[in-house]
């Protein structure tokens, strides 16, 4: 598949995956769609699958059942150029949607809003007005409850794993941001194989935490990089599943062979459906096995 990024970022809903799609294809002027298709046979029934390329961030979506829902321990960060983009984004968010900070002026953006989307994703929207802008859409992991304080430590995991990765910006709480401590990340930004992270600490109460409803796939062209992604990052063996493994943050990521895409892209309905079958069976991708239901031998 033509425009993939090496790390995508997949959300799980339960029917709305297709209009999903169609809504974003709306509302980025610079997107497009990349692939869709209906998986055939899995333990939901036939599933669609929906890829999108916006901005410079892939995005996929599943509906695959009321079984995880994505919430706003991952939301996006979108950095606006100008305040007319800032407000275009959140007229077409909020309509249905809800407020989690109201688009005002803070300390450190002169207009910025954090909604919710009427499919449940969160959005951050931030003028940055002539700042350089690493990333146009980003996603942003927030950690909270047990997870709270370790966000520098992931940091330190994720760029150490990842073999192209730099930390961008670091910037604490300071004093006076109870009961955040002094030293929480109150924003950091870094990358990993050129898609770009930010992440932050939150003391509050939150009734979420990270989910299989929002995972972060690694795109790998071998299944020697396979077998090293998902020594490096599984550390819950009941979570491995079809590709899927939750890391020691809880955080989901999907360990995937580059080669799959074309695969479920096909237009044969028996290929698919081989392929399917086959990847339903495994907890960490076999790519000779794949191939060889794709090829059907």
């Amino acid at each position: 598949m033509e425009g993939i990024n090496k790390i995508m970022t997949h959300l799980w809903f339960d029917k709305e995956a297709v209009e999903v799609g169609e809504f974003y294809l709306k509302v980025f002027e610079n997107s497009r769609l990349l692939s869709q298709t209906k998986i055939p046979e899995t333990p939901s029934g036939d599933v669609d699958s929906v890829t999108l390329a916006i901005e410079d961030h892939n995005l996929m979506m599943i509906s695959a059942g009321p079984f995880f829902k994505v919430n706003p321990s991952v939301s996006f960060m979108v950095s606006c150029t100008s305040k007319a983009e800032v407000n275009r984004y959140w007229e077409a968010f909020i309509e249905g949607g809800q407020v989690m900070m109201p688009l005002d002026t803070y300390p450190f953006s002169q207009l910025y809003g954090w909604v919710e989307d009427k499919f449940g994703v969160s959005w951050q929207l931030m003028y940055v007005g002539d700042a350089p802008v690493n990333a146009k859409i980003r996603p942003s992991l927030m950690f909270v409850g047990e997870n709270c304080g370790r966000a520098e430590e992931a940091i330190k995991y994720y760029t150490q794993m990842f073999r192209r990765a730099e930390v961008k910006a670091v910037s604490r709480y300071g004093d006076g941001f109870p009961p955040n401590k002094p030293e929480m990340l109150n924003f950091a930004e870094f990358l990993l194989e050129g898609q770009s992270f930010s992440i932050m600490d939150s003391a509050y109460d939150h009734e979420f935490n990270f989910s299989e409803g929002i995972s972060f796939i690694v795109n790998c062209d071998t299944q020697e990089e396979i077998d090293y992604y998902w020594e490096v990052l599984s550390a819950d063996p009941s979570a491995e599943q079809c590709g899927w493994l939750k890391d020691q943050f809880g955080v989901s990521w999907q360990i995937v062979p580059t080669a799959m895409n074309d695969m479920m892209a096909t237009s044969d309905p028996e290929t698919l459906q081989r392929v399917t079958k086959a990847f339903l069976q495994m907890k960490k991708f076999d790519l000779a096995e794949l191939e060889k239901a794709y090829w059907g031998e």
